[in-house]
């Protein structure tokens, strides 16, 4: 069977990664890579190096790799969308939902695979803890939160850090949950004298009462990505720095104490921390998409999932600027 014939457009730090990844892919041919500013970490290798998305169509890929900065994601993507190009398109889809539209829908209108690279679903943790939510380990679930914190990359100047990093959040709790956000409320702030929120605090509630809270900045000197899921039976944490899943179970007590009879509460029980396949996130992402555009499998994340997750984030930056709880 022919190999699919793969092109990158976005050269920059996450580009080389995702040239890198498409090099080692069973099934796949890297054969044109494109940046207008050129090539800067090497990508090419030997490869045509394209200037612009009309170039890298020109070289007869079947699927496209879309990293470029998140102003120009829908410029790319609707005219590989056009040429019958399948496109994975990096988060967040686009630089606001009504551009993020357009993309999803060009996609659909063209019978194509169109995916959006939310990777934290994709993480080791996080899918054993899916796998295990699904199978009803923790029972009903009660709240889910987040924390990602880290130093200000550099790399990012078009938009803050909630459609940068949060969205991360908002795709992975409803991706878990199975639930969709109903409402947000957020307090952020800009402490780095850039134009975009580098510091937020979020609060949502999704369809059937779960409680869900986030706190992502880039103004810690130390790297946190932590979700913790509390519910019935206990509380999953999982590191997707490390890819590491535990479960701490409820230790119930009883009392014949029949002033607090009536007071129900748990204490710490016993741990369980997991054994994972720790497969590199990145690759699996490229491996599900490969398989849709197949018509193996469809575990990508869908651009009508990724729409969902930036209207959130919109959401989530309308509370936080205008001190109000956003509706979605």
């Amino acid at each position: 069977m022919a190999k699919l014939r793969a092109g990158l457009i976005g050269l920059g730090m996450m580009g080389r990664h995702h040239g890198r990844v498409l090099r080692e892919l069973e099934g796949v041919e890297l054969v044109a890579v494109a940046d207008a500013f050129g090539d800067p970490h090497g990508v090419a290798d030997g490869l045509k190096l394209c200037s612009s998305v009309e170039e890298l169509i020109a070289e007869g890929v079947d699927m496209a790799v879309v990293a470029v900065p998140t102003m120009l994601h829908e410029e790319v993507a609707t005219a590989l969308a056009e040429a019958g190009i399948h496109a994975l398109v990096e988060k967040p889809i686009a630089i606001d939902s009504a551009s993020g539209r357009r993309i999803s829908d060009a996609f659909d209108k063209n019978s194509l695979v169109g995916a959006v690279g939310h990777i934290e679903r994709f993480n080791p943790a996080l899918q054993r803890l899916r796998q295990r939510l699904e199978a009803g380990d923790l029972g009903e679930v009660y709240q889910i939160q987040t924390r990602r914190q880290g130093p200000f990359p550099a790399r990012i100047a078009d938009v803050g850090v909630v459609k940068d990093l949060a969205t991360h959040d908002f795709d992975l709790t409803a991706w878990l949950a199975q639930s969709r956000f109903t409402s947000v409320s957020a307090a952020i702030s800009r402490r780095s004298g850039r134009p975009h929120e580098d510091l937020v605090s979020a609060v949502g509630h999704l369809e059937g009462g779960i409680i869900t809270n986030h706190v992502v900045n880039w103004v810690s000197p130390f790297k946190e990505r932590l979700t913790v899921v509390s519910g019935e039976g206990g509380a999953f944490v999982a590191d997707t720095v490390t890819a590491d899943l535990t479960f701490i179970e409820n230790g119930t007590f009883e009392t014949e104490w029949d002033s607090v009879a009536a007071f129900r509460g748990v204490s710490e029980g016993s741990s369980i921390r997991y054994a994972l396949a720790k497969r590199e996130p990145l690759k699996m992402e490229h491996e599900a998409f490969r398989d849709a555009i197949l018509g193996r499998s469809m575990n990508v994340v869908t651009m009508k999932e990724g729409l969902e997750t930036l209207r959130v984030a919109e959401a989530v930056l309308e509370a936080g600027t205008n001190g109000t709880v956003v509706t979605l």
